[in-house]
């Protein structure tokens, strides 16, 4: 059964990724927490190393369809690289239970700013 969560993740978080942008950490954290029933800091990990080729074949894609902006994603890549170090360095400070509630708690303001905002 385990194999059949992981894949349907699979499957919701790339048709995700793909149409939104999103997908990894969005879809892939509570799913495997809940599904999968690993402690977030492992869900959070293991989302990463599952976005890699997930975040290329998409960008791939999207680069054919011209819906990439190259100059301002080399802008953003080398700050966020560093920011996701300087984040997964953080986890070792934080609980589990206080980084699931902070990404609850960024999940409902996006989600928010989404639904209602301009």
């Amino acid at each position: 059964m385990l194999y059949v969560y992981a894949s349907l993740i699979g499957l919701l978080s790339g048709i995700t990724s793909g149409l939104f942008g999103v997908g990894g950490g969005i879809i892939m954290v509570p799913a495997m927490t809940f599904l999968l029933k690993l402690d977030v800091k492992t869900a959070i990990g293991t989302s990463l190393a599952v976005m890699v080729p997930s975040a290329c074949m998409g960008a791939f894609k999207h680069h054919h369809l011209g819906h990439v902006n190259w100059p301002i994603a080399a802008a953003i890549i080398p700050v966020a690289i560093a920011a996701s170090f300087g984040g997964a360095w953080l986890t070792q400070h934080l609980s589990s239970e206080t980084l699931k509630r902070a990404f609850g708690g960024l999940l409902i303001l996006v989600g928010l700013r989404l639904a209602f905002g301009k």
